[in-house]
């Protein structure tokens, strides 16, 4: 019983990283472990400044759709 609890606690937490990844919400999680983030020239960007950022870089460029 206990490695069937083990098991599928290992399984959860597997999907929830994934699932965190494929939307992006680790994005910020992946940043602080860079090794650009880490650079002794470079500041930190705080989560809510890190958001901005990605938000200005993903609609700044002009949209080709139409």
């Amino acid at each position: 019983m206990r490695k069937a609890a083990k098991r599928t606690k290992r399984f959860l937490c597997r999907f929830w990283r994934g699932l965190r990844e494929w939307c992006g919400d680790a994005a910020y999680e992946r940043y602080l472990r860079s090794p650009g983030a880490r650079c002794g020239t470079c500041r930190m960007l705080s989560e809510a400044e890190f958001y901005v950022e990605q938000l200005n870089r993903r609609y700044s460029r002009p949209n080709r759709c139409c």
